[in-house]
C-alpha cells in the first residue's frame, strides 16, 4: 500500500524484523487517528490534521507490540550521520524524520518538518530510502540534501531525529492488542484537552470553514486527499484496519465502527471536493455531519473488546 510516510517506514523496518503487518494495521495499532483543527497568526491559512503528531505511531506502535524502539536526537550533523551509518552498516534500515522540501525526488517543494523516511544504504554520493509509492518508493537523495532536511528547523521538525526498532521478546499478537489501541484511540477522540481536536475539533472546523480565504482552498484540499493521507484525511486506512480487525475478532463493535467509518470516508472526500471548489457552505454541513458521525463511531468502539 505504501501511501503514509510514517507507517511505510515501520513496514519497512518491521520486515527486517521479520514481521509482516499491513499498513492500515500499523496505523491503527500505532493509535493514529485523531483530528486537529488550528489556525494562528504564524499561518497563512488554517491547518487541518488527521492523525497524531511525528513519531507517535511509532511509539505507540512499538510499545503495542511490545517492541523495543531506540530514538536518537542531536543538535551535531556529524553525530547525526553517525547515529544513521553505523545501523545501516550493520545492515539495519532507520527510520529518519526530516523535511521533505529538501529531498531531490520530492517535485513539489513545500515545507514539511514531520515527514519519515527510511534509510537502507549509502555511498559516497546518495542515501538510498523508502518513501510512499506515490513519491517513488526506493529512491535516493544526495547527501547533502539529506543533511539539509535533517537539519531543518520550524514547525513540526526534529533534532536530526533517527530511530530503529528492535524484538524485545516474542512481539504481542495484534489480536490481543488490537482492543486496546482501539479503546484508546476512542478515548482521545472523544475526550480531547482542548476544543481544537477530536470530534469537537471537527465541529469548530464547521464553525469557522465558511470564512477561509480563496488562497489556501485548492492547497488544503490537495493535502487532505493526496498529501501522504491515503486520502479521506487518514479515514481510508482507519476504516481498512477496523475491517481488518473484523476478520480477526467476532465484534458487532468492530462491525459497527467499520461500516461507520466507511461512510465517514467517503464524506471526508466530499467534504475536499467542497473546499476545492470554494463551496464551504456545502463543506461546513458536511463537516457537521462529520463531527456527529465520528463521535457515534467512537462511542461504539470505545468499548470494543471489554467484558
Amino acid at each position: 500500500m505504501s501511501v503514509h510516510c510514517e507507517t511505510t517506514t515501520l513496514g519497512v523496518l518491521l520486515a527486517h524484523l521479520g514481521l509482516d503487518l499491513s499498513e492500515p494495521m500499523l496505523f491503527g495499532l500505532g493509535e493514529g487517528l485523531s483530528f486537529v483543527y488550528w489556525d494562528a497568526k504564524y499561518l497563512d491559512f488554517p491547518f487541518l490534521g488527521g492523525r497524531t503528531r511525528p513519531m507517535a505511531v511509532a511509539t505507540r506502535l512499538a510499545d503495542r507490540l511490545g517492541l523495543a524502539i531506540d530514538v536518537a536526537e542531536t543538535a551535531s550533523p556529524r553525530k547525526a550521520w553517525q547515529n544513521v551509518a553505523r545501523h545501516v552498516d550493520a545492515g539495519r534500515p532507520v527510520g529518519l524524520q526530516l523535511d521533505c522540501y529538501h529531498l531531490d525526488y520530492f517535485t513539489t517543494k513545500v515545507h514539511f518538518g514531520g515527514h519519515i523516511v527510511a534509510m537502507h544504504g549509502y555511498d559516497d554520493s546518495y542515501a538510498y530510502l523508502i518513501d510512499t509509492a506515490p513519491q517513488g518508493g526506493s529512491v535516493h537523495t544526495t547527501r547533502a540534501s539529506l543533511a539539509a532536511a535533517r537539519a531543518e528547523r520550524g514547525p513540526m521538525t526534529a533534532r536530526h531525529l533517527s530511530f530503529t526498532l528492535d524484538r524485545a521478546g516474542e512481539p504481542a499478537e495484534v489480536r490481543a492488542v488490537l482492543g486496546t489501541a482501539i479503546r484508546n484511540t476512542a478515548t482521545a477522540f472523544l475526550h480531547p484537552p482542548i476544543a481544537n481536536l477530536g470530534y469537537r475539533g471537527i465541529a469548530k472546523a464547521a464553525q469557522r470553514v465558511t470564512g477561509w480565504p480563496a488562497h489556501g482552498l485548492a492547497r488544503t484540499a490537495v493535502l487532505m486527499e493526496s498529501a501522504g493521507t491515503g486520502g479521506a484525511l487518514f479515514r481510508n486506512l482507519y476504516r481498512d484496519f477496523l475491517g481488518e480487525c473484523a476478520t480477526l475478532v467476532d465484534s458487532a463493535a468492530l462491525r459497527t465502527g467499520h461500516r461507520l467509518y466507511g461512510e465517514a470516508a467517503q464524506l471526508w472526500t466530499r467534504v475536499a471536493a467542497g473546499i476545492a471548489a470554494a463551496d464551504l457552505v456545502e463543506a461546513s454541513a458536511l463537516l457537521r455531519e462529520l463531527a456527529a458521525l465520528e463521535r457515534s463511531a467512537m462511542e461504539v468502539l470505545a468499548g470494543c473488546g471489554e467484558g
